[in-house]
Formats: structure tokens, C-alpha cells, sequence
């Protein structure tokens, strides 16, 4: 372990950033460790948000991550936002013209809601395409090429990423009242059908052909969001939206093609932006490809900058089975991969660092269990191998030049536990040949990691239906120099 670090700061107090505290101090790590967070909450669950929560039928309290009793001897620094990182002066930089001091930096910003782009309505901007959330495309997209104003503050509009904005969104979903989600990912899914549940009329505007096409394909996207169709959610495909309508509270939302869609709410799920704003001139590499939006990593969640590593939502982490960096949304990522950046923190880079597992995700939606690992590129030869499409409970994979790359399951816990195992086995435990991290020259693979959560059914780490990052310090870093107050 390197006798240098003895100040630690974790920028980002989510899932990610409590991850990476619990792997610091089981490392060996008994420096100072403060944890920065812009929430005023502590760590908690966000998979709930979308479901359990939204529907009335948990509390605030069963969200808590933290273990009753559990402490990591670390100073939270919670409502607070950090603006830079300073690298001279070993320093975050935060609100209110302070700092903290950091021999050490896990960066674990997640990403924050994309909010509706353009002016107040009812004028429409340049076309705005669904970004998906992450690699899976998670997000949906309602945009599409007609454009889309902003919400102008109109009231009954809400994107749903964080506490607070579940806690506003709860309120306003009273029965009979007209919902309109805009992006058919697996966020404006559940929403929708936690919804529906709840007695509201249910609209989803998806800008392409076929829904979640990016993450399943469109044969199973179309087959998943059929669930939708059955119990009653009206689904408009193919369309974008032009503008929201209403005079202080959206009264409506308009399509590229004049269709007017009356609602009482609006729910935006079109896709996530990672919290690297604030990196800006700190010489962190941040990435702008899509799906490769953020910190830029290697394997092992290394930035090339020493004593700086990225976990999470944030981070675009080298995938040796692709060859490629992909920012990855899931919960496992988001609780597995911290052990392997805070060995890469304490130890310095490895030269054979683990190939991060599979990404994994679940989904509950009208009492259907639906899960998927693996990395889909479109063009793969789909079969059911258990269930079928018919009776909407089957086991579906994914093979490219005959070799399973993906699976898709739909009430099926047993054998997609089984196939998981498979399918992790059919990628080899070192990358075969290097990569290169951004400043660093090293082989990139080594075997998978282990442990993490349990899922019901299954002996593999599991991971939850949507996107895991942490909405933690936004803000961008400071032009020049300026007089800091170190906390």
C-alpha cells in the first residue's frame, strides 16, 4: 500500500461511492477518509424508486444501504458539491469556496437525469435524439428528429432519478390521473407500469420503431414491451415529441406530427448525463462517445492520473471482451468494481487487473421477473432456448458467429442463473493481447471478480433494472485561481 495516501476523498455518496469506502478501509486503508456527496441524504437504494417506492408499498427507510451499526470511521460531507479537482495542491474543490484535501480520489459522480432540452414551450428546438442511459441504452428516447422545447417550469413535469424526485412524483400519481412518459427505456417502463397499478392512464412516447431495441434487439424489445399493450398502457412508437403544452401546469404533450396527448403528468426518461462537469481542467481524461461519456478508465478503473481512479455511473471502464470503453449504468457495476479501483488506488495500477463481470440488470414490471447480461450489438442470431414468446415466460440468447453472447430472461431465474455462469465462462479470464489506459501501457484482463449482492434464485451477483449512478457533485470547476477554505 503506498505510504503517500493518507487523505482520501470519495466524490460521490451513492452506491458507488459507499462501495468504494467499505473496499477502502477492507483493503487496509486507516488514513482519513472523507465521502462528498451533493445529496443531503445518505447513501441509499435507487432500483426502488421506479417500483416499490413509487407504488406506496416501501419507506424511505428500507432505501438505507448502510448496515445498522456499520461504520467506516469517514467524514460525510453530505449537501455538499464539489467544483474541481486540484491537482498541484492535492485538493477537491467545493461549494462555498472550500476544499478538502486529497492524496487520493475515487471519483463516483454518477450521472444526473437528462432533462428536456430548448426554451420554454411552445417553441421547438433542433432535433434531439434518445441517448439512451449508458451502453444498454437504458433510457429510452422520446425526442427523436422532430425536436423537443423545454419544460419551461411547468408544473407536473418530473424526471426521476433521485429521492427528491420520486418523493414529488409519488405525490402527483393519484388514480385517474393522465400520465405521458416520454422514452420507452426501462426507467419510463417502470414508471409507466408502477402507473398503471395505481389506476392512471398510461401514454408512452418512444421515438423509435420498436422499444428498448438498443438493449434487447427488436425482436425482444418488441416482445417485452408487448407486457405494456396488455395491461392497458397505450404505446406510440415511431414518433418524437415536438413540445409540452400548458400555462403554468403541462396540460399536454405534442408529437412531431401535430398529435396532441393530453396529461395531468409528464415523466421525461430520456437518458442520463455523467457527472464529470466538474473535472473540467483537472486533466482527468472525460471521454464524449456515446456509451464512453465519461472518465476515461482502464480495466481496473485507473485514469492514468496518479492517486485519481473512477467508479460508477462516471466512468468509462475498458471492457477487454469488447476492446472497447463503456460507461456501464447497472447496480452490480456500481457495487462490484469499487473493490478493484481501490486495489488500483492503494497498490498502484496491476499489470493483469480482473475482467470486470458481464453487465447485468433486472426489471419488475406487471409482476414479470425480467433479467439480461451480456453486451448486444444488434446483428446477433436470437433463439429461445426455455418457455416461449407466446406464454411471455422464456430464456432467450443471444449468439454471434455461434457464440452466446447475451441472455435475455423473462420469468425464467433458474436457468438465466444458470446461463449467466455459462455465459461468463465463455469469455476467457485474461484479455488476449493489451490495451492501452489513457497514459499507461499495460495487458488489461485477468479473472473475473467475485462476490457481491445475491439475487433471489441465483448464486451470482445480481444487479437491478436500472441505471445505478450516484447524482452526486455537479458542478463545473472554477476558471483561475481563487482563495479556497480548506474543510
Amino acid at each position: 500500500m503506498s505510504d503517500e495516501l493518507r487523505d482520501v476523498v470519495v466524490v460521490g455518496a451513492g452506491l458507488a461511492g459507499l462501495s468504494a469506502a467499505r473496499a477502502l478501509r477492507a483493503e487496509g486503508f486507516a488514513g482519513r477518509l472523507t465521502v462528498v456527496g451533493d445529496e443531503a441524504h445518505r447513501p441509499y437504494d435507487r432500483p426502488p424508486l421506479s417500483k416499490e417506492y413509487l407504488a406506496g408499498t416501501c419507506d424511505e427507510t428500507e432505501l438505507a444501504l448502510e448496515r445498522p451499526g456499520e461504520d467506516l470511521d469517514a467524514r460525510w460531507l453530505l449537501g455538499t458539491r464539489a467544483t474541481g479537482l486540484d491537482r498541484s495542491s492535492r485538493a477537491v474543490l467545493l461549494d462555498g469556496d472550500r476544499s478538502v484535501r486529497a492524496d487520493g480520489v475515487v471519483i463516483a459522480t454518477g450521472a444526473a437525469a437528462r432533462p428536456l432540452p430548448g426554451p420554454t414551450p411552445p417553441v421547438a428546438v433542433g432535433g434531439v435524439g434518445g441517448a439512451g442511459l449508458g451502453a444498454g441504452g437504458l433510457g429510452g428516447g422520446g425526442l427523436g428528429a422532430g425536436g423537443l422545447s423545454g419544460s419551461g417550469g411547468l408544473g407536473g413535469v418530473h424526471t426521476l432519478r433521485t429521492l427528491d424526485d420520486a418523493r414529488a412524483l409519488r405525490a402527483e400519481l393519484v388514480d385517474g390521473a393522465r400520465l405521458v412518459v416520454v422514452g420507452a427505456g426501462f426507467i419510463g417502463a417502470e414508471v409507466a407500469a408502477t402507473a398503471r397499478s395505481l389506476g392512471l392512464s398510461v401514454t408512452v412516447v418512444e421515438a423509435m420503431p420498436v422499444p428498448l431495441a438498443g438493449p434487447l434487439g427488436a425482436a425482444m424489445g418488441a416482445t417485452v414491451a408487448a407486457l405494456h399493450e396488455q395491461h392497458g398502457v397505450r404505446l406510440v412508437c415511431g414518433r418524437g415529441v415536438r413540445e409540452l403544452t400548458g400555462t403554468g401546469r403541462v396540460s399536454g404533450v405534442r408529437l412531431a406530427d401535430g398529435t396532441h396527448l393530453p396529461a395531468d403528468i409528464v415523466v421525461v426518461g430520456i437518458g442520463v448525463r455523467p457527472g464529470v462537469g466538474w473535472l473540467a481542467g483537472s486533466g482527468v481524461p472525460v471521454g464524449s462517445a456515446p456509451g464512453a461519456d465519461g472518465v476515461l478508465c482502464a480495466a481496473d478503473g485507473s485514469t492514468g492520473i496518479p492517486g485519481v481512479v473512477a467508479v460508477g455511473d462516471c466512468a468509462a471502464w475498458y471492457e477487454p471482451r469488447l476492446g472497447r470503453r463503456v460507461r456501464v449504468e447497472h447496480w452490480t457495476a456500481a457495487a462490484e468494481r469499487p473493490r478493484i479501483a481501490a486495489r488500483a488506488l492503494l497498490s498502484g495500477p496491476a499489470t493483469a487487473p480482473p475482467v470486470p463481470r458481464l453487465p447485468y440488470f433486472w426489471s419488475d414490471q406487471y409482476g414479470r421477473r425480467i433479467q439480461f447480461t451480456g453486451h448486444v450489438a444488434g446483428d446477433e442470431d436470437v433463439s429461445i432456448e426455455d418457455g416461449s414468446l407466446a406464454e411471455q415466460g422464456f430464456l432467450a440468447v443471444y449468439r454471434r458467429s455461434g457464440r452466446p453472447v447475451a441472455v435475455l430472461g423473462v420469468d425464467r431465474v433458474g436457468p438465466f442463473a444458470r446461463w449467466r455462469r455459462r455465459l461468463e465462462g465463455e469469455f476467457p479470464s485474461r484479455a488476449q493481447g493489451e490495451s492501452r489506459g489513457p497514459g499507461e501501457s499495460r495487458p488489461q484482463g485477468e479473472p473475473h471478480a467475485q462476490g457481491g449482492p445475491r439475487a433471489q434464485g441465483e448464486s451470482q451477483p445480481q444487479g437491478e433494472s436500472q441505471p445505478q449512478g450516484e447524482s452526486q457533485p455537479q458542478g463545473e470547476s472554477p476558471s483561475g485561481a481563487r482563495a479556497v477554505r480548506s474543510v
